[in-house]
């Protein structure tokens, strides 16, 4: 019996060749705005350098803290202090890689709104979500997410850990479902400017709530923890790709449910942006 082989329909063909053509041209358009953040930068180099020192500074205090806390006690929950240490350079290096795709353009969303550049972005033959959220790169994020990363695998010999490739892998991709949720909880904040023209204070405050990613999830109980599980999912962005890599999870639930929250979070945001912009009218109007 002959097997039959099936040759692809011209409309299969064509399907596909219009997705390649359509992801390499965003490939190129997401180029440029990388070269142009790259001479912006460089154009200022003084003001690059200080940044990172400046957050290097702030990674510190934040690990002086813990030591602090540790000298009077051995445990907070579970954790141990060699945990806690992980997760404070987990949670920076998902704030870093977040800072360096996301925040200033999220912050910079009001401004567009209030002076009008917003009519251009969306005249542009491209989808305008994805010009206004990567307009801009901030390169020293990347250095400070360095910086933690050499904590993690520092953090990961005190104890003693020899993580997986699997596990590894899982780590990252888990970090990417982080970055996902403060992206898409810190867009919709920012499309409040749309109805308040001004909303940076919003935004930063959102930002402010990083914090609460860098402690332990066992140092919470009651409304604080249910709050920033399910609505402002904070206690999971950075607890569990920790959990992960540190064999502290007893089962995939929080996983699943740090998964899940990344894909709710992202089409709230996607339905706040759709209906502020239905209501935008233009700086001219």
């Amino acid at each position: 019996m002959k097997s039959e082989i099936r040759n692809p329909k011209p409309e299969e063909t064509g399907h596909a060749s219009r997705i390649t053509h359509h992801a390499s041209r965003y490939l190129s358009i997401y180029a440029a705005l990388w070269k142009n953040s790259v001479a912006r930068e460089m154009g200022f180099k003084g003001n690059f350098l200080l940044w990172i020192v400046v957050e290097l500074l702030w990674f510190g205090l934040q690990l002086s803290f813990i030591g602090v806390l540790y000298l009077h006690t051995e445990h907070i929950g579970t954790w141990t202090k060699w945990q806690v240490v992980m997760l404070i350079g987990a949670s920076h290096f998902i704030q870093q890689i977040f800072q360096a795709f996301f925040l200033i353009n999220c912050t910079n969303l009001s401004e567009l709104v209030r002076s009008g550049k917003l009519d251009f972005l969306l005249l542009l033959p491209v989808n305008t979500r994805f010009v206004v959220s990567l307009r801009q790169v901030d390169l020293g994020a990347f250095v400070n997410a360095g910086s933690a990363v050499a904590l993690m695998a520092y953090a990961a010999r005190q104890l003693h850990l020899a993580p997986s490739a699997g596990q590894v892998l899982g780590f990252l991709g888990l970090c990417v479902a982080g970055v996902a949720i403060h992206y898409s909880l810190m867009f919709l904040l920012a499309s409040i400017s749309f109805w308040t023209v001004r909303a940076q204070g919003i935004v930063w405050g959102y930002y402010n709530l990083f914090n609460i990613a860098r402690m332990p999830d066992e140092a919470f109980r009651g409304l604080f923890k249910i709050v920033f599980t399910f609505a402002i999912p904070m206690l999971l962005v950075s607890n569990v790709p920790v959990r992960l890599l540190a064999d502290k999870l007893a089962s995939p639930r929080p996983i699943l449910l740090l998964l899940g929250m990344s894909v709710v979070c992202f089409c709230v945001s996607e339905w706040g942006w759709r209906t502020s912009v239905r209501r935008y009218t233009s700086a001219s109007s």
